[in-house]
């Protein structure tokens, strides 16, 4: 597989306010990595700070999904057209995670 930063999945929706990156529902990392256990795909780049994070305009992207049973996941790359991240069981989970 190949892919240009045009093809990754957009981050579409952020629910996590507790996140430095975090700006009404919108993510401003230019790329979250998607990791955690089976069973609970976490956002990796969750940041609990009080200082905003990330970049003023940006649409950000999947750049890693470690998480290889979720049937979105083609060689540690997400295929799903966009992800929705939000409240999880620590912090923030990838919602579209679906196990194989």
């Amino acid at each position: 597989m190949s892919m240009t930063l045009d093809e990754l999945p957009a981050v579409a929706e952020c629910s996590v306010a507790g996140c430095s990156y975090n700006d009404h529902s919108h993510c401003h990392a230019a790329a979250v990595t998607i990791a955690g256990s089976i069973g609970d795909a976490e956002c990796a780049t969750f940041i609990p700070l009080g200082t905003k994070g990330g970049l003023d305009k940006v649409i950000s992207h999947v750049g890693a999904c470690q998480r290889s049973e979720c049937v979105h996941n083609d060689a540690l790359e997400c295929t799903a057209a966009s992800v929705r991240v939000g409240p999880g069981a620590v912090d923030a989970d990838c919602l579209t995670y679906e196990p194989r």
